[in-house]
């Protein structure tokens, strides 16, 4: 049978297919689509990126609460401090990728934030750094509110949790050859504290870190030493 003897049948069936076949292609690459399904695109997009990102941080984050040694031993001592938590008060969901987690004192929960991190250690250095605010919120009842007292917290988790390693700051590209350490960790509690609804200006937040500096940095508990 010729082409010419087709069915039309046959022909609005490829016809059909063919239109399928282009609107995957429109889909897939976004070539061809109005504004409005441009839209409707990227939304389903960012969907289907949440979900799988939310599902590698939960499957990330047990592995941690198993098997980490700095996690599971700020889990021990939060116990051991009448704290007892579990993976249920850390939770991972979608949020500002500038930020890779959080402790609220009010929910007692941390928040990791599943665009927040590059990589299994960087998670680790994250969950440490919360626990060790939730251990110091538990065992030395921070006033949150108090610069001084959150600046405190905040070189300890800094310092403690991982965050300062010279591989971490590498690559956020600080080069600091002399105590590479204490800068990071000074510098980094700057920050935090800038972002505390009580502190007016960095310049402030300067001066708390400064004022607590030398008893908050030496003090590693529940860890022997900075590990």
């Amino acid at each position: 049978m010729s082409s010419s003897d087709a069915s039309p049948s046959s022909s609005s069936s490829d016809a059909r297919q063919f239109d399928r076949w282009r609107k995957n292609l429109s889909w897939a690459t976004g070539l061809g689509l109005n504004p409005e399904e441009q839209q409707i695109r990227q939304r389903d997009l960012d969907r289907k990126l949440d979900e799988s990102l939310l599902r590698r941080c939960e499957k990330m984050k047990l592995g941690l609460v198993e098997t980490s040694p700095a996690v599971v031993f700020m889990l021990k001592h939060l116990r051991l401090s009448g704290c007892a938590v579990s993976p249920q008060h850390i939770q991972c969901a979608s949020c500002n990728a500038t930020t890779s987690g959080g402790f609220s004192p009010d929910s007692g929960g941390i928040l990791i934030c599943t665009r927040g991190f590059t990589n299994r250690k960087h998670m680790e250095n994250t969950i440490v750094h919360e626990l060790v605010h939730m251990y110091d919120h538990c065992k030395f009842k921070v006033d949150w509110s108090n610069l001084r007292h959150h600046a405190c917290s905040e070189v300890r988790a800094a310092s403690l949790s991982g965050d300062c390693r010279w591989g971490r700051e590498i690559n956020r590209f600080f080069f600091t050859f002399s105590k590479q350490h204490q800068v990071c960790a000074r510098r980094r509690a700057i920050l935090s504290v800038s972002a505390n609804p009580n502190c007016p200006d960095t310049a402030t937040a300067e001066r708390a870190v400064n004022e607590v500096w030398e008893s908050c940095f030496s003090d590693t508990r529940p860890f022997d030493e900075i590990y």
